[in-house]
């Protein structure tokens, strides 16, 4: 992963920091794996006889000799990462790749003996840095057109040679990452993350639901966030700019970021492009909105795409609106997951050319969203029992989305679909488990076999006791379980489990039955989820139930009656799906 940093005039201020301790002493063992004069210029790390000055001055030469004008800035420098999860290059494998970067941008071309000069320093595992003066030896300036995107295709090819993690050629739908100052002043803010992040959800969400320009910019003001409409001369809104309250430059002024700044897809006319064909859909009660929702979206998994490129790129634009609809207004429960699955389809959204925006798929779609929309005042109350159909639905659509963009070759959107779909699949398992806490009721014989026998040995003791209840409870898949990696995590939620006083062969079988599991990658993943989901639900009913009052509790009711001793709170019944309501209980 090639990035260039801006170009200098220090040729020795940097060769120094790259060769010192770094800010934080984060520089090990600085030292140089390559040259533009391999192997007669002496590394100042490892020769007595070479200084990082001598280097400097060596490297700046060529600037100083040049027959025309000189840069204003002659120090180009250029940071090779490779990703986190790769192996560690060797250093005669960095020396390849700053040897082909170079070549790639123009700074010194295979086999050209006048190029201009440059240095390749590795001061950490993962990367090198390349330094190099913007003077050839000839007396000329090097020709420097299109040097990143050139650097990133050889970037590729090493990828591929090197077994390394894949990334994509550039295709313009890339998301608007945050500057380094816009991360910096966040840290310094005490912010969870850049303003420019937080506009971008803010302005996607209210893109999402809207159905006319008015619409739009009435949601983008109810959400807190200051709006500048840019007016033409005829009177036309032709452009808009958000900024964050508070949020204020060095001299104190608004810090505005015009629509197509936060993403591509968020210019004016595509944010217009959503409500261009209307849809009207018919007003549903909140306990029906999620299996009309339904319905539409598994009627539209089929016709994703199927009048062509075009078609298919509308049809995933929309249904990433859906998706991030259904984030803002799911059950508490899985809201964060969704959220994340909105995020990560974000990419997937977006396909480079035009789109068509009257395709069937995306009708169905807009139609799903704009009925959840209207439901927004469930938000919170939301029944994650009644949402798991949609849900399933939805992994159903984004399987589809990623299915196309593969045929297509889109892959860093058939990635992003990938990803996205994993998230919704642990959403769907979560909910899955809260379902089946709610219908849950303990077997009486097996209760009965615990007070009157021996007790079980605590699952905290170690590994054997757990490893017997996956035997017991699920004996199909208990072999697979066991040797699979997500067996620890399983193992430490069904100890919680019997900690919390339930016998964990009676829950495992019951979170075990709810759906199938034969087409599960890992098992013991999907039960975790799913153990996750039983206690998050567990601990909402627990929670509504010690804040449920007392109906003599208050006053005003109607009702006469003996106050109420003190003492335990009596459970009070709440009908199905009342424990989402509120969130667990507060620390006093």
């Amino acid at each position: 992963m090639p990035k260039k940093a801006r170009d200098g005039t220090d040729t020795w201020g940097l060769l120094d920091y790259l060769y010192g301790p770094g800010k934080r002493d984060d520089h090990t063992d600085p030292h140089m794996v390559a040259s533009w004069d391999d192997p007669y210029v002496e590394d100042p790390a490892r020769s007595p006889h070479m200084t990082i000055a001598d280097l400097a001055l060596i490297l700046d030469a060529p600037v100083h000799a040049l027959l025309c004008k000189r840069p204003p800035k002659h120090v180009y420098h250029v940071a090779v990462r490779n990703a986190p999860e790769d192996r560690l290059l060797t250093d005669e494998e960095w020396a390849r790749v700053a040897r082909e970067m170079m070549h790639a941008s123009g700074i010194a071309p295979h086999g050209d003996d006048q190029a201009c000069r440059w240095v390749a320093i590795r001061h950490a595992d993962d990367h090198i840095h390349i330094v190099a003066t913007k003077a050839r030896q000839d007396g000329r300036q090097p020709r420097l057109r299109q040097d990143i995107p050139k650097m990133h295709e050889a970037a590729r090819k090493f990828e591929v040679e090197f077994g390394l993690r894949r990334l994509t050629h550039g295709d313009k739908t890339a998301r608007k990452w945050p500057k380094t100052g816009e991360q910096e002043k966040a840290a310094r803010r005490g912010l969870s993350e850049p303003v420019r992040e937080t506009l971008q959800r803010i302005v996607r969400e209210a893109a999402a639901a809207a159905v006319s320009d008015d619409d739009f910019f009435a949601r983008l003001t109810a959400s807190g966030v200051r709006v500048k409409q840019r007016v033409a001369p005829d009177g036309n809104v032709t452009g808009y700019s958000v900024a964050m309250p508070g949020d204020r430059d060095g001299v104190q002024r608004a810090v505005w970021f015009p629509g197509a700044r936060l993403a591509s897809d968020l210019s004016l006319p595509r944010v217009r492009e959503r409500w261009q064909n209307p849809v009207s859909v018919p007003a549903v009660a909140p306990a029906e909105m999620w299996r009309e929702a339904e319905r539409r979206v598994r009627a539209a998994a089929d016709q994703l795409g199927a009048g062509g490129l075009h078609q298919g790129a509308g049809d995933v634009a929309a249904l990433g609106d859906l998706i991030v609809i259904a984030a803002v207004i799911s059950p508490r429960m899985v809201r964060d997951r969704l959220k994340d699955a909105a995020y990560e389809f974000e990419r997937a959204a977006r396909v480079p050319g035009d789109r068509a925006l009257e395709g069937q798929a995306r009708g169905l779609y807009r139609e799903s969203a704009q009925l959840l929309s209207q439901s927004a005042a469930a938000a919170g109350r939301s029944d994650a029992v009644a949402a798991l159909g949609f849900l399933l639905a939805l992994v159903t659509a984004i399987e589809a989305s990623r299915r196309w963009h593969q045929a297509q070759e889109h892959r860093a959107q058939a990635e992003a679909s990938a990803r996205a779909g994993r998230l919704l699949r642990e959403a769907v398992e979560v909910t899955a488990g809260a379902s089946a806490a709610r219908e849950y009721r303990p077997r009486p014989k097996r209760t009965a076999a615990r007070t009157s026998g021996a007790h079980r040995t605590s699952a905290v003791s170690g590994v054997r006791p757990m490893a017997g209840v996956v035997q017991e409870a699920i004996p199909e898949h208990a072999r697979a379980v066991l040797a699979d990696p997500a067996w620890p995590a399983l193992r430490t939620r069904l100890a919680a489990v019997e900690k919390a006083g339930e016998d964990p062969v009676d829950v495992l079988d019951t979170v075990a039955a709810r759906r199938e599991l034969g087409s599960a990658d890992s098992v013991a993943e999907v039960l975790a989820w799913r153990l996750d989901g039983w206690q998050r639900q567990r601990d909402a009913t627990a929670a509504a139930i010690g804040k449920s009052p007392s109906p003599t509790s208050k006053g005003g009711t109607g009702r006469t009656g003996t106050p109420r001793k003190t003492g335990a709170p009596g459970p009070t019944r709440r009908p199905p799906g009342d424990e989402q309501r509120k969130g667990p209980r507060r620390a006093r």
